[in-house]
């Protein structure tokens, strides 16, 4: 084989590789049925949230978030999540409150409202198909303005641990999810992947046997964040995530 065929064909092959590699990340589109979305069945969920550096913790809040399936002003059923965050700072607490179609989790509303050092402040947001507004008939919204334009549909990040449970997790599944914080950056894509699997052991000697799964958030520069999903219900049950600065932020269910 000459020189310039033997060039052309490992174009070829590397061509090829990348294209299987690429078609091995699944999009995951607003408004598609998601194939577990029957393991998002009503609960509560209670986190612990700490900061790690050494072996100094610092306590940041437990989070409980709880997942309803009720109909909505206009009587139609949806899928509804509603969170409150209990800060280590007496009289810190943050509720968010989320309105989702059943069976595709397509965002419709979020409204967050938050209370710290006698202050409460209210922000809404709307979710379009092609943008994501402010609330206009929510009273005290300081988010009434709010204007971002989505070029994909985009789903809510603030419920992405919920969102997470409704995937086909797998060995070497690996999903790109659009994804917006509301009041943050605009909508972004980002990809997370089944690395593996682990079975945690609590102190208690319980045992659950988890898909392992993490993400950049779209910073290669960065150490990912690790989640770790049992396998059964596909709850998160802990969520490890390094940040630039040394520390660890670790979310672990309280059971």
């Amino acid at each position: 084989m000459s020189l310039t065929l033997r060039a052309a064909f490992g174009v070829a092959i590397a061509l090829s590789v990348a294209q299987v590699a690429q078609a091995a990340v699944t999009p995951v589109p607003v408004g598609q049925p998601l194939a577990r979305f029957d393991k998002v069945k009503p609960a509560v969920h209670r986190y612990l949230r700490y900061k790690q550096v050494g072996d100094t913790i610092q306590p940041l809040d437990v989070w409980t978030r709880e997942i309803r399936i009720e109909p909505d002003k206009a009587g139609v059923r949806r899928l509804h999540i509603v969170q409150h965050w209990d800060g280590a700072t007496p009289g810190a607490v943050k509720t968010l409150d989320s309105w989702f179609e059943l069976g595709t989790f397509r965002p419709y509303s979020h409204v967050r409202t938050t209370t710290r050092d006698g202050q409460t402040k209210v922000e809404g947001f709307d979710f379009r198909p092609d943008r994501v507004v402010g609330l206009q008939d929510l009273p005290g919204n300081t988010q009434a303005a709010y204007d971002v334009a989505a070029p994909e549909p985009t789903f809510n990040f603030e419920t992405d641990t919920e969102f997470l449970q409704a995937l086909p997790l797998a060995k070497g599944y690996e999903a790109r999810i659009v994804f917006h914080h509301p009041g943050g950056g605009p909508p972004a894509p980002y990809v997370f992947k089944v690395t593996g699997s682990e079975v945690l052991t609590s102190s208690a000697g319980g045992k659950v046997d988890c898909w392992v799964m993490t993400t950049d958030y779209n910073h290669p520069e960065w150490k990912p964040a690790t989640f770790w999903l049992a396998k059964d219900s596909q709850v998160v049950v802990k969520v490890v995530s390094p940040a630039p600065d040394g520390s660890t932020w670790v979310k672990t269910l309280l059971w």
